[in-house]
């Protein structure tokens, strides 16, 4: 089936992980023109060095080759860096994961698609998140090519039949905007709150030939002069670790092809490569739901279910090593995955009811009650704004990935920008814990005015500070956590 006509917003916003486990709510959350005196910023290269590692050619789980971060010292650890600061861009991945077939010569689940966003604020009083007069540069640190490593190739050699475009190798495919073929390194689409760079096509390999699921995007902001005002690193997760050999064989996907033949009655071994989602609808894909066959979801969820013994969800999302889920706050041993997806048979049953996967997903608040702007109604998190117009993501990153996670690039801007692993703007990021100081007279004594006496992580955007708790982030009514600073008495 060509599915190039049936490309949407949705399923850009969707995609990745479309085998995911999905539960029966819907996934929202923490709703949470240029100067003349800017600094002009050098470009640096933040990845160092890797570790040795072969490169994954195979469904053989290897270990990763996790890169050495370089951090800047923290924004707000200076006072003369942050005041002549005025433009501060946080970038995230619209998934915590995405994952990519390691092979598309046979059953095809997922193409090699991987999507950036980037908000640029100009601090102030209040601060203003821009768009207008700025370029945004992205690039995939280590990584300049995709065709060639690995079998990662077949992608480009068979993407008419399975896709129905051809884009030039080291492109990739573009849900949002058919015409557009990102690669590895490019300027991001301006939207009108926030940048973007949809489909790009990386693998999980290093051009070292190291295999590495937490590849690095270097983003850079430029005024209309040239200048640089404002930089910082992402992570870009991609793994092909779906570990269908643990059932299916040393050929799974061949596997997977002839149980389907034999199953269903159909002939998809001769009509090899095979796009899942052609037949069974799959909205991360933007193919639509037939009446009469199942959603991509439902089916390999009730199937799975079903058999003994069962998969684990690490098995597919996206295997023992990549864990999909990895914000330490949300993850336990298995991933945490069941607590808010359900399990297999839920996730399928969920499907019957009437969800309708990718679009339907669980809540935030379900977890984090009673607290302002984490009710997202439907919006995603992924896409949902609050403070100021500022994304959920911006603050606490990734879904699946907020910050604190166990990979460092994860945390590499609220270490930047605060100097501590914690959501942007926590108190915790200096105090002992999240709600820092409850004397509001001490907080204004400390950090009041244009020239605090104590910069904290507001001043990351905010040139003053307002009184009023009700104009903070979630009103001030999270619940503390523990802090990773010693500031003050709590």
């Amino acid at each position: 089936m060509n599915i190039k006509h049936r490309y949407t917003k949705t399923g850009m916003l969707l995609y990745a992980l479309s085998i995911m486990a999905a539960g029966i709510l819907i996934l929202s959350s923490c709703k949470a023109s240029p100067a003349t005196s800017e600094p002009v910023l050098t470009p640096t290269t933040s990845i160092m060095t890797s570790s040795s590692t072969t490169a994954n050619p195979s469904l053989t789980p290897v270990t990763p080759a996790i890169p050495t971060i370089k951090l800047p010292s923290p924004l707000i650890g200076s006072r003369t860096t942050l005041n002549k600061t005025e433009y501060v861009v946080f970038a995230w991945n619209d998934l915590g994961m995405h994952c990519v077939n390691p092979t598309y010569d046979e059953a095809v689940l997922l193409p090699p698609y991987n999507n950036i966003w980037a908000q640029v604020i100009k601090r102030g009083n209040p601060p203003q998140v821009v768009t207008s007069g700025l370029t945004v540069e992205y690039k995939i640190i280590n990584n300049t090519y995709s065709y060639g490593k690995a079998d990662f190739g077949q992608f480009w050699d068979n993407a008419m039949k399975l896709f129905g475009v051809a884009p030039a190798k080291n492109t990739g495919l573009n849900l949002a905007d058919p015409d557009v073929h990102n690669g590895l390194s490019g300027l991001m689409g301006v939207k009108a709150d926030h940048f973007e760079a949809v489909g790009i096509p990386v693998t999980p390999i290093n051009d070292d030939g190291n295999w590495n699921p937490y590849q690095v995007a270097q983003i850079i902001v430029k005024n209309p002069a040239g200048n640089i005002i404002a930089q910082t690193d992402a992570t870009v997760p991609v793994s092909d670790e779906i570990n269908c050999i643990k059932c299916h064989g040393a050929d799974p996907f061949q596997d997977v092809l002839q149980k389907h033949d034999i199953n269903a009655g159909t002939e998809l071994v001769s009509q090899a490569p095979v796009l899942c989602a052609s037949c069974h609808g799959d909205p991360a894909l933007g193919t639509p739901k037939s009446s009469e066959i199942k959603y991509l979801s439902d089916a390999i969820h009730g199937f799975h279910a079903a058999v003994s013994p069962q998969p684990s969800c690490n098995d597919c999302h996206p295997g023992a090593i990549t864990h999909c889920s990895r914000s330490l706050a949300h993850t336990t041993a298995d991933g945490n995955c069941i607590t808010c997806h359900g399990d297999l048979a839920r996730v399928s049953s969920s499907i019957n009811e009437g969800r309708v996967p990718w679009v339907d997903e669980p809540k935030c608040v379900s977890c984090h009650a009673n607290v302002a702007e984490v009710d997202t109604q439907d919006t995603l998190y992924r896409n949902a704004a609050g403070h100021g117009g500022v994304y959920c993501a911006s603050c606490h990153s990734s879904p699946h990935a907020m910050v604190p996670t166990s990979i460092l690039s994860d945390n590499y801007q609220a270490l930047q920008y605060q100097g501590a692993a914690k959501s942007i703007g926590s108190c915790g990021a200096c105090h002992g814990t999240s709600k820092g100081a409850n004397e509001m007279d001490e907080f204004l004594e400390k950090h009041g005015g244009i020239n605090p006496d104590v910069a904290n992580a507001c001043n990351i955007c905010h040139t003053s500070i307002p009184f009023n708790t009700a104009r903070w982030p979630h009103a001030f009514q999270w619940g503390a956590t523990p802090g990773t600073g010693s500031a003050g008495d709590d």
